[in-house]
């Protein structure tokens, strides 16, 4: 289940700036919508989940549904001519996927015995999935040639995602979890966990998480398109060794996290967002190859040291009664706002630097995000207090 759920994303995220550009040369802003289409969904996914799914539906007969309904839309997608109609399969698209990703999950909690102990092995699998798509779709020798700047990736989404919504139905019977219960918005959003922000650094946290997400935004929207821009080879396929980074982070997070803490471990996150920018202004395919890869594999850190980490930080600051609320809230300031206001901004950067539809100025295009990632570290390490974080230092132990 995981690998399909994470199979069908891996297939064209990655990859639509290449094909938007290159292909249906639609213009760098209309690219952001493309891309915050995404993080639109992540927001409306809770409204969705919290309100309907979990009070009417068994959950694998909604996860089919779903998954059937956004294969149709991403077809749809993959034929569209004009953006606004792209754009509007695209959006029905992620109103359908989005909420299967927190379905999946909760799917996996109900049925397995112990959740902190079976979940990560069931969890690593989405990863491989994602992994297993990069190089399907990236690995040239497959195809006899590209195909990342194709609609094919879209197709191979959608015959997956129906694929995928097939295999639901086998699933183990699974009912609402919340049925009968009374729909709360302010649950639902998570907007308990608003109490938090009378800590000074439970604040901080948050307004550099969504600070964060803005220039986080250009690796995922932007870094495809230009690999492939710049002539890198089998681009989907080597940018999955991010993901494989990622997940050798997270099996060393708790010898790091013993050592450095909350703080120290956030800082590094955002750090290797600043020197991944920096590596790709002065990279290139020739000597400078290692550098491209360098800022693919510091993927890892970016994710797992920040991320991780501040799921872990949440956690412990919020007492057991608002615990789901304040992960819930951080998602929808991350995920969601953070990521959409990053996918409109790098839009327009990248717009204001194109050539033409098939090249723009990288060099200055990643300056922008490694100034803005180097920014909100240093405001982060001078506001952020660690003795609020070190509260947070055991918590690796019981998460992991």
């Amino acid at each position: 289940m995981m690998f399909l759920q994470y199979f069908v994303w891996g297939t064209w995220y990655v990859t639509m700036f290449t094909y938007l550009s290159q292909t249906r040369g639609f213009t760098g802003g209309q690219i952001g919508w493309a891309y915050a289409a995404v993080n639109i969904g992540a927001i409306v996914a809770p409204f969705f989940v919290g309100m309907i799914a979990d009070r009417f539906f068994a959950t694998e007969k909604i996860l089919a549904v779903l998954h059937i309904l956004g294969g149709g839309f991403l077809y749809w997608a993959s034929t569209a001519t004009t953006f606004p109609e792209f754009l509007s399969a695209l959006l029905c698209h992620t109103l359908c996927y989005m909420p299967t990703m927190a379905l999946t999950n909760s799917l996996s909690f109900h049925h397995v015995s112990n959740p902190g102990k079976d979940f990560p092995f069931i969890r690593v699998l989405g990863t491989i999935g994602w992994i297993a798509a990069g190089w399907l779709i990236g690995y040239q020798a497959i195809w006899g040639k590209s195909i990342e700047p194709t609609d094919l990736p879209f197709k191979i989404g959608a015959a997956s995602s129906v694929a995928m919504g097939l295999f639901c139905l086998c699933l183990p019977h699974t009912p609402p979890k919340a049925k009968g219960l009374k729909v709360d918005v302010k649950t639902v959003l998570g907007l308990d966990a608003l109490q938090l922000l009378k800590d000074r650094s439970f604040l901080i946290f948050i307004v550099g998480s969504l600070l964060i997400c803005i220039p986080l935004a250009f690796y995922f929207s932007g870094a495809n398109g230009f690999l492939n821009e710049i002539g890198v080879t089998n681009a989907a396929s080597k940018m999955t060794f991010g993901q494989m980074s990622e997940i050798i982070f997270m099996l060393v997070m708790p010898f790091f996290f013993s050592r450095l803490g909350v703080k120290k471990m956030l800082l590094c996150g955002m750090l290797a967002w600043t020197a991944r920018y920096v590596l790709f202004m002065f990279g290139n395919p020739g000597s400078g190859m290692w550098m491209l890869y360098g800022g693919i594999v510091l993927h890892g850190i970016c994710y797992d040291f920040f991320f991780v980490t501040g799921q872990i930080y949440v956690d412990r600051q919020a007492n057991i009664s608002i615990r789901a609320a304040a992960q819930g809230f951080i998602a929808f300031i991350t995920y969601g706002l953070g990521m959409m206001i990053g996918s409109l901004v790098q839009g327009k950067v990248a717009e204001t630097y194109a050539i033409n539809n098939t090249s723009h100025h990288w060099d200055k295009i990643w300056l922008i995000p490694a100034v803005m990632s180097g920014a909100v570290f240093l405001l982060f390490a001078l506001f952020f207090k660690e003795s609020d974080a070190a509260k947070g230092k055991s918590a690796i132990h019981e998460a992991m």
